[in-house]
């Protein structure tokens, strides 16, 4: 065995230097042209995964950025309450490697801002909320509200 690069052993072996990528697929990708950056949105209903969530993160930042050459911003989206660690989690690191990318836990979240945005209304149920009926209520009065507006002919 010889010493190479780096004092690391080096070993000749024969290895296929292909890097297969199996594909992949992310929950939302949006392009935001004002900015020229791309957002990705990853939901969550349990913390543990396989691959884990810290390398898949990585994995779409890689590939995203191979293709799309822009700046990206990537946000985790935990929808179920859990006491998991993992939830807290928002980076991967390894030995010289570190990727962060941005964590909402929504049972957190004030239902307020979600239901202030009609494309949001689904996730506003989620949110911190003393009396989930009455957010319930208030998020039906929102989607009646959108509903009403559309048959008028005004936007939403």
């Amino acid at each position: 065995m010889q010493r190479g690069l780096g004092g690391f052993p080096h070993e000749r072996l024969h290895q296929d230097s292909e890097l297969s990528a199996e594909p992949i697929q992310a929950d939302a990708l949006t392009l935001l042209q004002s900015t020229n950056q791309i957002l990705h949105l990853e939901f969550q209903t349990l913390p543990p995964s396989e691959p884990p969530l810290p390398f898949r993160m990585l994995d779409y930042w890689v590939r995203l950025h191979r293709k799309y050459r822009c700046p990206i911003e990537q946000v985790v989206i935990f929808l179920k309450s859990t006491t998991s660690d993992l939830v807290f989690n928002n980076e991967f690191r390894d030995i010289n490697t570190w990727h962060r990318y941005r964590i909402i836990r929504l049972w957190e979240q004030d239902p307020q801002a979600l239901l202030a945005n009609r494309a949001l209304l689904p996730l506003a149920t989620l949110a911190k909320s003393n009396n989930p009926n009455l957010l319930l209520e208030q998020v039906v009065v929102e989607v009646d509200r959108s509903d009403a507006a559309r048959s008028w002919g005004f936007p939403p």
